[in-house]
């Protein structure tokens, strides 16, 4: 059995104070088993007073270093949710009718994979079961079309815009209404318009997410997306080295002030495993992400490692397959229990 089955198992014996237990109920989940034996994972605390809350807390982390081979244990509580008391507890209806929920995907700067992980991501959530939509608000540089082997210009149908299906998600991108060849040269509130009307004039149907990969920075359309979509929450996407890291931090910051949930920190291109004598090395660094996520006291999510396999898929718009898919459904997990899907 591998240290993550036995986890499993532990936490199979943890009961639910709400019936069942924490695994069979959900509110367990995005387990992460490091090399070195830590073991991180997310637990939901719907419906829960607080010191309830915090006694689950407690077993939980228990019966995780009780399992031998665990070195130490990481509980994330999602505790915003654990602040109302049992039965009072109302989901947030989203602004835009049919989408249950809407997830950012951002970074401080562009060159970090973004568009990468949030194709991914999308593609992780529909493997989950969830009806997914992902939206390329890139308006300047837009990357959906190319990483989901989108070609033409979108239709439009009873004045609705349609998105295209691929693997299983409708997308939806700039990339799509503009000419390929020519650059897109608008102001901040043109560029922000645009969003706003990707969102609300799509005919995205029913969907559980819609997953909104945002340009890089925090300007017009990401305080426009803040403040008008209300979206459930973000997901920061960073490499490793110090230099995308300061500009992690900002982006961070802007959700805080303008009253986004940030839902985890991504650490992208993380480690370089040659293919032909297997020795690994750190192009960008190593853990900077995480111990940057946890000095900002917002949840780390995992670690994407540079391969050649996720440039070809990403080159050949196919989802990313084997280990690293295993890695983005993990954090898809982690994202569906935090923001309650």
């Amino acid at each position: 059995m591998s240290l993550k089955d036995a986890v499993t198992t532990a936490l199979a014996g943890v009961e639910d104070p709400q019936g069942g237990d924490v695994l069979a109920s959900g509110r367990a989940a995005g387990i992460v088993v490091k090399d070195d034996g830590q073991v991180g994972l997310v637990l939901a605390v719907d419906g829960l007073d607080r010191t309830t809350a915090e006694r689950l807390q407690a077993t939980v982390e228990a019966a995780v270093k009780r399992v031998p081979g665990v070195s130490a244990a990481r509980i994330i509580l999602t505790a915003d949710r654990a602040s109302a008391p049992a039965g009072n507890a109302r989901p947030r209806e989203t602004t835009v009718p049919g989408i249950r929920k809407l997830v950012a995907v951002a970074s401080g700067k562009g060159g970090v994979g973004k568009s990468t992980v949030a194709a991914n991501l999308a593609f992780a959530l529909a493997r989950a079961g969830q009806t997914v939509g992902l939206l390329d608000a890139d308006i300047y540089g837009p990357s959906v079309p190319t990483l989901l082997g989108i070609e033409g210009r979108a239709r439009v149908e009873n004045d609705k815009l349609q998105p295209e299906m691929r693997h299983g998600i409708k997308a939806l991108s700039m990339g799509m209404m503009t000419d390929p060849n020519k650059a897109i040269v608008w102001r901040g509130p043109m560029a922000s318009s645009a969003l706003v009307q990707m969102v609300e004039q799509c005919d995205w149907g029913a969907l559980d997410v819609l997953v909104i990969d945002l340009p890089p920075g925090t300007g017009d359309v990401q305080l426009t997306m803040a403040q008008k979509l209300k979206p459930d929450g973000a997901v920061i996407v960073s490499t490793p080295q110090d230099l995308a890291l300061i500009d992690a931090r900002r982006a961070v910051a802007m959700f805080g002030e303008v009253g986004v949930r940030v839902l985890g920190v991504v650490e992208n291109m993380a480690g370089y495993c040659c293919p032909n004598c297997g020795h690994v090395s750190d192009p960008f660094g190593h853990g900077g992400a995480e111990k940057e996520a946890e000095a900002m006291g917002v949840p780390f999510l995992g670690r994407i490692p540079l391969q050649m396999e996720v440039r070809t898929a990403s080159e050949t718009a196919q989802p990313v397959s084997g280990e690293t898919a295993a890695i983005f459904d993990e954090i898809a997990r982690s994202v569906m229990v935090t923001v309650g899907l």
